[in-house]
């Protein structure tokens, strides 16, 4: 894989003024949508679940589990937007094309051609993903956030970044804190942080990231995304925490 310089702000940056459309790559197979599960989950009407790739919704209440803020705003929108498709949506598999949970992994398309995943990204009603294999689309996606990060847009008005310390549960999160160490070992890179928490880059995605750069994160304050995981029967001196990094923009240097 061609190594991704990392230039300026950790991650390649693209203007503001990118349109961040995302068209689509030609014609694609058109499917019926039965309903939107949440803002970035679709069920087929040929009993298909599809999740979008390339962003990551609010969580909707249930289960005894908290709404997140902003989450029915999200499934609105796409609800509105398959509905202005005529209920029906053109899929690009990704290159991995299921998850753990058995749905299909798909960039989704309306009747126009438009890109689902950049328009929610581009209203502020999701966070730009990038989880390897599936990063066709990122910079185009990212251009999207951007686009709604700068402009306030709904999630962006007041972002919710979190310190280590205030890591509660595991699950999606943007943690924000100074790298202590840059550790490398044969599980891959380890960018230990300020509380309890550390970034892992596994040794099948180093090839994506700039080696010198990430040795350069040593000491300086970096945000990361992604879903955190906790780690079970740590011993003292270990992070609680930890947050995998399969892709070059899930990481920013802040300072």
């Amino acid at each position: 894989m061609k190594k991704a310089p990392l230039v300026g702000a950790f991650f390649v940056c693209l203007s503001s003024a990118v349109q961040a459309s995302c068209p689509a790559p030609g014609p694609l197979p058109q499917v019926e949508v039965a309903r939107v599960v949440d803002g970035d989950t679709l069920r087929l009407a040929d009993g298909r679940s599809v999740r979008l790739i390339g962003l990551n919704t609010p969580e909707l209440g249930g289960g005894g589990r908290a709404e997140e803020p902003f989450a029915v705003l999200a499934r609105r929108e796409l609800e509105a937007r398959v509905r202005a498709s005529g209920g029906r949506v053109g899929l690009q598999v990704g290159a991995e094309a299921k998850d753990r949970y058995g749905r299909t992994l798909a960039h989704v398309y309306d009747s126009a051609g438009g890109n689902l995943e950049a328009a929610l990204l581009g209203e502020g009603l999701g966070y730009f993903v990038a989880q390897a294999p599936n990063v066709e689309l990122w910079q185009c996606h990212q251009a999207a956030e951007r686009q709604a990060r700068e402009a306030g847009r709904n999630l962006w008005r007041k972002p919710s970044v979190l310190a280590p310390d205030a890591l509660a549960q595991a699950g999606f999160a943007l943690i924000e804190a100074r790298v202590e160490r840059v550790e490398r070992n044969r599980g891959g890179v380890w960018l230990e942080l300020e509380g309890p928490a550390v970034l892992h880059i596994a040794m099948r995605h180093l090839d994506s990231f700039d080696s010198a750069a990430l040795d350069a994160l040593a000491g300086r304050r970096v945000q990361a995304r992604g879903w955190v995981i906790e780690r079970r029967g740590v011993r003292a001196g270990q992070a609680r925490w930890m947050l995998p990094i399969t892709h070059p923009s899930m990481l920013e240097a802040r300072d």
